[in-house]
């Protein structure tokens, strides 16, 4: 491609030389014509009036030829070449014709070829049938012989024809150009796609490992917040320093899990390896202890395996919900369920509304000032599921649905219900 391109080039930039150097060759040409018709011998004052003539006419037609090849004007070029080319033609066919004119043949032969490469198809096969009339009427009038009468139209022909396969050749050639140009195009414009693509991958695996150690994060700092708060409403308004330890103690417990987990939630990122049932269990089991609550975990369903990203979502949600119970309706119970049906995989958290009804700031914000279930509904949007938090029957529920992966494209996109 590399090659093509820079023969190409090589064409455009060489392109005012070539021109030059054939109204050059052109004008050496006449001379050397003018030379041969003139010394030639001999002949009649009619018949070197003619040659003065024709010879002019073609000098003419060559200056004209070359001032519009050394200052083109684009398509009125090709209108002014059409009677100039016809000029030339019939004016060199005429001159073949008189004596020791056989060399004027040659402008004739050249006007056919740029007649066959440079204008129209019927304005260049006029060309030549006005080029092969001046022949036959020259040959009549001075009687020349059966060869010049079929050689030269034959000739003329040749030229014409030729030109026609030049032009084919220059459309070939523009045509791999643009081709050319196009598929530099669409190379660069490939390029500039795979590094946006690299840049979003980037992007995207950044936002992943930001928002799960963010989640992780939430999760043990929001609990640990809670605790530390009833170790010093303990100490405050009871003064009970025994019950305090026990509670700092917890404190330090559920720090050392949420250290824990957020290894957990590192190796996850690196093997894609995660448990949802397990996972789910162990924070079930995390927030009994830790808060001193009953807490019920139930599985519906055959177990189906999830992309890595569903089950950190879900889980994530899950942990969420917790934390929210256990800040609102403390030492309430609260039971977890995990569904699996045909075509989705369900969490469904539900806890006591606690005082004062609904969760103050659920779901708009979460523990950490912000970034609650309406985090998670980040997670379930990129992939297709639902995520719904608000009083059911008497209970504060929170549940999330993500479509099987051979479901998702009949998913609703993911929204939160209040």
């Amino acid at each position: 491609m590399h090659g093509a391109s820079g023969l190409l080039s090589w064409r455009r930039d060489n392109a005012g030389m070539l021109r030059t150097t054939i109204c050059l060759a052109r004008a050496f040409g006449f001379a050397v014509v003018g030379v041969l018709v003139f010394l030639g011998g001999p002949v009649g004052l009619p018949s070197r009036v003619l040659q003065i003539t024709v010879y002019a006419l073609i000098g003419l037609g060559l200056l004209a030829w070359t001032w519009l090849e050394l200052h083109p004007s684009g398509e009125r070029d090709r209108a002014r070449m059409v009677p100039l080319l016809g000029v030339l033609c019939v004016a060199g066919s005429l001159g073949c014709t008189l004596p020791h004119g056989d060399s004027l043949v040659a402008f004739a032969v050249t006007a056919a070829v740029a007649a066959g490469g440079d204008i129209a198809l019927i304005a260049g096969w006029t060309v030549l049938g006005c080029g092969i009339l001046a022949v036959e009427i020259g040959a009549v009038v001075y009687g020349d012989s059966i060869g010049t009468v079929l050689g030269y139209p034959l000739l003329l022909l040749v030229g014409l024809l030729i030109g026609h396969n030049r032009r084919a050749y220059r459309i070939s050639a523009e045509q791999s150009e643009a081709m050319l140009a196009q598929s530099e195009a669409m190379l660069a414009q490939a390029r500039e796609l795979q590094a946006q693509q690299r840049r979003t991958e980037v992007l995207d695996e950044r936002t992943r490992i930001a928002r799960e150690i963010h989640d992780v994060l939430a999760h043990s700092l929001g609990a640990l917040s809670i605790q530390i708060q009833v170790a010093r409403a303990v100490l405050t308004d009871q003064e009970d320093i025994g019950r305090a330890v026990d509670v700092l103690n917890t404190a330090h417990r559920m720090a050392s899990e949420g250290l824990a987990e957020t290894r957990r939630a590192v190796h996850a990122l690196r093997t894609d390896a995660l448990p949802l049932a397990d996972e789910m269990a162990r924070a079930a089991e995390a927030h009994a202890r830790n808060h001193s609550a009953q807490v019920s975990f139930d599985v519906d369903g055959a177990p189906r395996a999830l992309p890595p990203d569903a089950t950190v979502a879900l889980l994530r949600i899950g942990q969420e919900a917790l934390v929210n119970a256990a800040k609102h309706a403390a030492g309430q119970s609260v039971a977890v369920r995990l569904e699996y049906t045909g075509g989705l995989t369900r969490v469904t958290v539900t806890n006591a509304l606690g005082e004062g009804g609904a969760p103050r700031g659920e779901p708009r914000s979460g523990v950490d000032g912000g970034y609650g279930l309406i985090g998670m509904r980040e997670r379930l949007r990129l992939l297709n599921g639902t995520l719904a938090a608000g009083p059911q029957d008497g209970r504060w529920t929170v549940t999330a649905e993500l479509p099987h992966s051979d479901d998702t494209a009949d998913a609703r996109p993911a929204t939160l219900i209040t």
